[in-house]
């Protein structure tokens, strides 16, 4: 599924035009975005978390010529899911 595919679900699931489907699911999207971009959690009962990790430096290599390269440290979105979305998988 993909954001087409979603937007499409919410209209006929809430019975809305796929315009207005389309602009709440963009809505929800940026919303997730700008609270992780401020550092904080966005946690949504029984579906999951979404949190921003940390990633410390470390020493990778260069596939090309071998040569040991430093990765900076930097942030990463991650997703936990939660308990109901584990259930609904396992169905």
């Amino acid at each position: 599924m993909n954001k087409g595919d979603l937007a499409q679900a919410v209209a006929k699931q809430a019975k809305l035009s796929k315009a207005k489907a389309w602009e709440i699911v963009n809505a929800t999207f940026d919303a997730i975005k700008g609270s992780l971009k401020k550092g904080q959690k966005v946690s949504l009962i029984g579906f999951g978390s979404f949190v921003v990790r940390n990633r410390k430096a470390r020493q990778g290599r260069n596939p090309k010529t071998g040569q040991t390269i430093t990765i900076k440290a930097r942030k990463v979105p991650g997703f936990k899911a939660g308990a109901d979305l584990k259930k609904a998988v396992q169905k």
